[in-house]
């Protein structure tokens, strides 16, 4: 049954919507969104790749396993607290309000959002762990959050009671925080929703106690554009500032201390006794290795590349194992087959690709995201889809799976029909891209495009004016722009027409942006 809740409001309905659906209640599927910071969906084994065999995520993939792995997941915004705002609103970043990270005012919870469609349908709804967004969370039964960033040891986190500091590594207590609030969300009467928020693998990864010598030894296959000279690429690319070479740091980001009192900025001076111990006897032996080498050139890029995956994948072995907790407990509980799982992260990440890490470009490894679903009975197990999904179908999929009415101003799709196997004839076939952070963190100019099966336009439009065209098929390194190419004439000119058509049907009103369009 959908339930309209405009016209219960209009009715009086909403103080006495829980009882309207006690008698359903059993029936109405509980929801966990799990999302992770910056995990690359290169670094997910369902998803195959280089890593699969060496870095495994054995409960990450169970969720593939028994529900749908989607291939072709796309953000509307690749950076963090933007993804969260469409994740909650099903809005683009530019009616939503939240559009950057970097000189953002805070997000505005006074408007319409997912949960609390969801908290004044009757579900009982918690908010824990990495919210990124600036104000409070609202819309929630409960939620605990991370203030900023967070820390990975011995983190503080926000209440509706204050600030207070937890022992312990902020993965394991996000889980066991979920855990609890699980348990007692099952004897409610309510189905319930939870958002659990990971911090990992976020920069400056670091590894928790239990797998801080887990790739100690492992020497992971470099991506085939790590020393990429961004030749046959325009400006953007060649002044970014994210490169493993030049940007990514030897004491901050790989934890080369040589002198440990500038250890107090970066979090690890949070560490006990006890945790600093373990820390040391892993990182000591390398520190001296690395500065006995004195490497240069090709070889100290090859080293931090090596020396970023060990951390960064350490980071995700933990999520991994939290994702496995929260699966056990499920089952354990009796609520695995009326419980909808997913898995997603914020967005892509690089994982050296085009010499690379971080995210934010319209490219691959940073637009596409991973997402997992895991809907007992309903999906079916193993499925891979591989239609164009975004994360601004999230909230009207979320709305969709309990039963109520997906507001007319939101922007994307529920995905219910295509987790049955069943997608629309009239299912999207672009998507609509549009970055603003710039000047800012990495220096990725500001772009905006459409993205096809096969094709991408791009277009960077704040202190330059350039167009960028890439034939995904023939060339899905991305390495070589085609947008000047005449062969390709005709499909810049095809594409040039439905990136005008999905500005005016997102609303997306930039005059500066829409001032670059090509005139006829």
């Amino acid at each position: 049954m959908k339930i309209n809740l405009t016209v219960a409001a209009a009715l009086g309905l909403t103080a006495i919507a829980p009882s309207l659906y006690s008698q359903t209640a059993s029936q109405r599927p509980n929801i966990i969104y799990i999302m992770s910071d910056d995990h690359a969906y290169q670094a997910i084994s369902a998803y195959g790749g280089p890593l699969k065999e060496i870095a495994p995520t054995p409960n990450i993939d169970r969720i593939a396993a028994n529900g749908m792995r989607f291939n072709r997941c796309l953000v509307t915004n690749s950076i963090s607290g933007p993804c969260r705002a469409v994740i909650l609103t099903g809005k683009y970043s530019h009616l939503n309000g939240f559009v950057a990270n970097e000189r953002q005012p805070p997000f505005d919870g006074s408007q319409q959002t997912f949960p609390k469609l969801l908290q004044a349908a009757g579900y009982n709804t918690a908010m824990i762990g990495k919210w990124h967004l600036g104000s409070n969370p609202t819309g929630f039964n409960y939620w605990d959050i991370l203030p900023g960033q967070g820390n990975y040891y011995n983190p503080d986190f926000i209440d509706k009671d204050g600030q207070h500091l937890e022992k312990g590594y902020v993965t394991e207590i996000i889980t066991d925080k979920s855990i609890q609030w699980l348990n007692e969300a099952k004897s409610s009467g309510k189905p319930f929703m939870l958002m659990m928020h990971h911090k990992a693998p976020h920069r400056e990864w670091q590894p928790g106690p239990n797998e801080l010598s887990l790739y100690k030894n492992v020497k992971f296959p470099e991506p085939a554009t790590l020393f990429d000279d961004y030749s046959n690429r325009g400006t953007a690319e060649k002044r970014q500032d994210m490169t493993i070479s030049k940007t990514m740091r030897i004491e901050e980001d790989l934890k080369m201390y040589k002198d440990r009192s500038k250890m107090k900025t970066t979090g690890l001076n949070r560490m006990d006794p006890e945790q600093q111990k373990a820390w040391d006897n892993v990182y000591d032996p390398i520190i001296r290795h690395f500065y006995e080498e004195n490497l240069t050139g090709d070889e100290l890029v090859r080293f931090k590349y090596q020396r970023y995956l060990q951390d960064y994948l350490a980071c995700i072995a933990a999520v991994d194992k939290s994702v496995g907790k929260v699966l056990d407990f499920l089952k354990e509980n009796g609520l695995d087959k009326n419980t909808i799982v997913i898995y997603a992260s914020d967005q892509g990440f690089y994982l050296g690709e085009h010499g690379w890490f971080d995210k934010r470009w319209m490219f691959e490894q940073s637009y596409r995201t991973p997402l997992l679903i895991e809907w007992p009975g309903i999906t079916k197990p193993g499925s891979i889809n591989e239609d164009m999904v975004s994360n601004i179908d999230l909230a009207e999929t979320f709305l969709d799976l309990a039963g109520v009415k997906v507001p007319s101003d939101m922007q994307g799709s529920s995905m219910v029909p295509v987790l049955k196997g069943k997608t629309p004839s009239d299912w999207r076939k672009e998507h609509y891209y549009h970055y603003y952070e710039y000047p800012g963190s990495h220096m990725v100019k500001r772009h905006y495009g459409i993205s096809t099966e096969r094709y991408k336009l791009i277009h960077y439009y704040y202190d330059i004016d350039e167009w960028e065209l890439y034939d995904i098929k023939a060339d899905p390194d991305e390495m070589k722009n085609v947008y000047n190419d005449p062969a390709y004439a005709s499909v810049k000119a095809g594409l040039h027409e439905k990136l005008l058509k999905l500005m005016e049907k997102y609303k997306d009103s930039d005059v500066l942006a829409k001032s670059f369009l090509p005139v006829k």
